[in-house]
């Protein structure tokens, strides 16, 4: 798995479990929620100052969001 999905797929993770919408995240960002759902499809890669802002919405670290 490269690192762009493994991202996705700890956003996608931490933000379920933390129960928080994509919409709720997506006014958090000052997005469209469709980004949000895009990112965690993998239609689009997420910046990293974009991956800052996501780690900060969901009260996690930016490490917490790239590792393994």
């Amino acid at each position: 798995m490269d690192i762009s999905a493994k991202v996705r797929k700890r956003i996608r993770v931490i933000r379920l479990k933390k129960k928080v919408s994509q919409g709720k995240i997506a006014r958090i960002l000052d997005v469209h929620p469709s980004y949000i759902s895009q990112i965690e499809r993998g239609v689009r890669n997420v910046s990293l100052k974009n991956i800052e802002r996501l780690a900060k919405a969901l009260g996690v670290s930016v490490e917490d969001l790239v590792k393994s």
